[in-house]
């Protein structure tokens, strides 16, 4: 037994979204569940947050060798 009710699923984005076939069936399950309106996502990175990683993970050392 399914834990996906898919004939509703599949009804909620092929009819709902107009995803054609080959769409939905490529779609993760968390995908088609953003998709619907029915998660909330991951917040996008913000500059302070890039910064942060940049701080924390330069590309390439700094000239003095440190």
């Amino acid at each position: 037994m399914s834990r996906f009710d898919w004939p509703a699923l599949m009804r909620a984005g092929m009819r709902g979204l107009g995803l054609r076939p080959a769409e939905f069936w490529a779609l993760t399950p968390a995908e088609l569940q953003l998709l619907l309106g029915r998660g909330d996502g991951a917040a996008p990175l913000r500059r302070d947050g890039l910064e942060a990683l940049m701080a924390a993970y330069p590309d390439a050392m700094e000239r003095d060798g440190a």
